[in-house]
């Protein structure tokens, strides 16, 4: 290889890590839709990532949920939600925390022998100066 093509090949390298780092800076800064912290999540076989999901009172939630290996449903009591989810689909979920206190979610399709153990939970820290149930 030439000197000048070896020098156009780590130039074309040099900025291509470049607009990766740019593109993943813009992606972490990027503010939630509407005022909701977005927070991911993936449904599969018999469990949810992350299985405990911890919010503020009072904040606007926004989960986007994807089912990865067949559907799979979210069903959260405490905030009257029950979501399927179709596999590969990004699904949001949104809803304000504004009960504090520590709520079971789980999976509400049968998904196999496991389903019954495919749980979490969402801790809502009280708001400062309010106090818990």
């Amino acid at each position: 290889m030439t000197q000048r093509r070896r020098t156009i090949a780590v130039t074309a390298l040099v900025l291509a890590q470049s607009a990766f780092a740019l593109a993943l800076a813009a992606q972490e800064s990027a503010p939630a839709a509407a005022g909701a912290d977005t927070i991911q999540v993936t449904a599969k076989k018999y469990e949810f990532n992350p299985s405990v999901i911890t919010v503020k009172q009072g904040q606007q939630v926004k989960l986007v949920i994807t089912a990865t290996d067949h559907d799979h449903g979210f069903k959260l009591d405490a905030y009257n939600i029950n979501q399927k989810l179709k596999k590969g689909v990004a699904t949001p979920v949104e809803f304000t925390a504004d009960k504090a206190g520590t709520f079971p979610f789980e999976c509400s399709v049968y998904c196999g022998l496991g389903h019954g153990h495919m749980k979490g939970k969402l801790v809502v820290e009280p708001a400062a100066g309010a106090a818990s149930p």
